[in-house]
């Protein structure tokens, strides 16, 4: 036998045929006769077609948009666009703590306006929006029939004293007009095929998933503690301590603008963590991928011995650049 025939015969076949379930379904006599009667006309008999109910009318163009935070998960706007909406972002600051100005959101509302995405605790930023300021927001959306709310909810068991969590459905009125997005996966660990028995055990510790998830925010808080003390010693860095989730996002702006020896010129976001990667073997994420070029975001879903090692290396990265602007 040659190579190629024992290379052909090793091959999976695949069983691509219908199960004798589906193979059982009787055919649909609406779309029997439709398609007849396409085939008719496409051969050119003048058949009128009066079989399947579909409108004769051109689908309405509906354009709305979607009012979106940044920084804001990578795919909230990609989202909007797949659902041919037109995303609508709003920059916040990080003396603010990246939190929405309600002034600049009424600011934005406009006819079109059908959606306003919140994300608290957030990713990628760590804020957690007070109930008063939440209470503000509802406000605004309140003189807004049309306008309805997707609160992103998935860390809302991570979260560090003395901030608290406030669901913005559970203000008056926002029951209607929100959409609750919560899980498992970041505060049980719980994904891929083992969610549902995750999400059964983690329902099983009752609210805030008790003890076991108290331990991790306690750990999470710890290293959080670590990574705010350490980067805001360093010159040139801009911080905004996370009260939520595990992330940090940290304004490295300053360095921009400086020319790395053996690597080039840091322009971005993009390319101080291809430096960081290149020059300290550190992983981390642009800015730009949420909103914001000024920053990167660290993950500190990791131990704190691991954080302490990226620290160090990011620290000796940094030192090799002249900060532009020393703050």
């Amino acid at each position: 036998m040659s190579k190629a025939e024992s290379s052909s015969s090793d091959q999976v076949k695949l069983d691509i045929s219908l199960s004798p379930r589906v193979n059982s379904v009787k055919p649909s006599k609406t779309v029997a006769i439709t398609d007849h009667a396409t085939a008719l006309a496409q051969a050119g008999v003048p058949v009128i077609r009066l079989a399947a109910g579909e409108p004769d009318f051109d689908t309405p163009a509906i354009i709305a948009e979607v009012i979106i935070p940044a920084p804001y998960w990578v795919s909230y706007p990609e989202m909007a666009r797949l659902a041919d909406a037109t995303p609508i972002i709003l920059p916040t600051l990080i003396c603010d703590n990246f939190l929405l100005d309600p002034e600049v959101l009424e600011s934005k509302i406009s006819e079109k306006s059908r959606l306003l995405i919140l994300c608290s605790p957030s990713n990628p930023t760590g804020s957690v929006y007070p109930k008063k300021l939440l209470e503000k927001i509802a406000e605004i959306v309140a003189k807004h029939p049309r306008l309805l709310v997707l609160s992103d909810e998935i860390y809302e068991h991570i979260i560090y004293a003395p901030a608290t969590h406030t669901s913005f459905a559970s203000l008056p009125g926002m029951w209607e007009r929100t959409l609750t997005v919560n899980g498992f996966s970041k505060s049980t660990s719980g994904a891929s095929s083992i969610a549902q028995k995750a999400g059964v055990a983690a329902l099983g510790l009752g609210y805030a998933g008790g003890e076991a998830i108290s331990t991790m925010v306690k750990s999470f808080r710890e290293r959080r503690d670590f990574l705010v003390k350490s980067f805001g010693e360093l010159e040139g860095v801009k911080i905004s301590e996370p009260q939520g989730a595990f992330y940090l996002f940290i304004d490295f702006s300053s360095y921009y603008g400086i020319e790395a020896e053996g690597f080039g010129k840091i322009e971005n976001s993009e390319s101080l963590c291809r430096y960081f990667l290149d020059k300290a073997q550190v992983a981390l994420v642009p800015g730009d991928a949420f909103g914001d070029d000024s920053c990167i975001r660290i993950s500190y879903a990791a131990s704190l011995t691991t954080l302490q090692a990226a620290f160090e290396r990011i620290k000796k990265a940094l030192i090799s650049l002249r900060p532009a602007v020393p703050v």
